[in-house]
């Protein structure tokens, strides 16, 4: 099935203290983030930026939306090779580089799976399957910079799992 796939969403920014952007310390950077039939998103930008830590913000977002993701096209792509997946966690990590004139940019994204495979003759095709679901993965499809994957597999039931 091929077809064009929209996505809505409605950011609200409430960071208004009174004065609206008078001053760039007079500001919250505190906002909704809503999508009709799912809960808030609190957001803000990074502590780095005047941002509340509590808060998502967009580079922990687009981290995240990569992450994710990986596992679904990962999980689509170990169906197809035969290969039981029964546990799957990421930590993943990027790297973001201000260019000094008040923008920056990624310069990569690691992603760090460790997958647990229900038996050891399914390692191979479940290591080989992240470069399958790299190349299923919308959102690294979208990104220019590198998404590099560094997963271990483990077998359920034995003392690495």
């Amino acid at each position: 099935m091929l077809g064009e796939h929209r996505y809505s969403v409605r950011t609200t920014w409430t960071g208004d203290r009174g004065t609206g952007t008078s001053g760039y310390r007079e500001y919250d950077r505190s906002s909704t983030v809503e999508i009709e039939g799912k809960p808030t998103l609190l957001a803000s930008s990074d502590k780095p930026f005047r941002g509340d830590p509590s808060r998502w913000n967009p580079e922990d977002l687009l981290l995240a939306s990569l992450s994710e993701c990986h596992l679904l096209s990962y999980l689509h792509a170990c169906v197809t090779a035969g290969v039981v997946v029964v546990g799957y966690e990421d930590d993943a990590s990027g790297l973001m580089v201000e260019d000094g004139r008040g923008g920056g940019a990624f310069r990569e994204v690691v992603l760090r799976p460790r997958v647990t495979v229900a038996d050891a003759s399914m390692t191979d095709a479940a290591t080989a399957a992240h470069a399958q679901a790299n190349e299923w993965c919308f959102i690294a499809n979208s990104v220019n910079f590198p998404v590099r994957h560094e997963p271990t597999i483990v077998v359920a039931g034995t003392s690495s799992a």
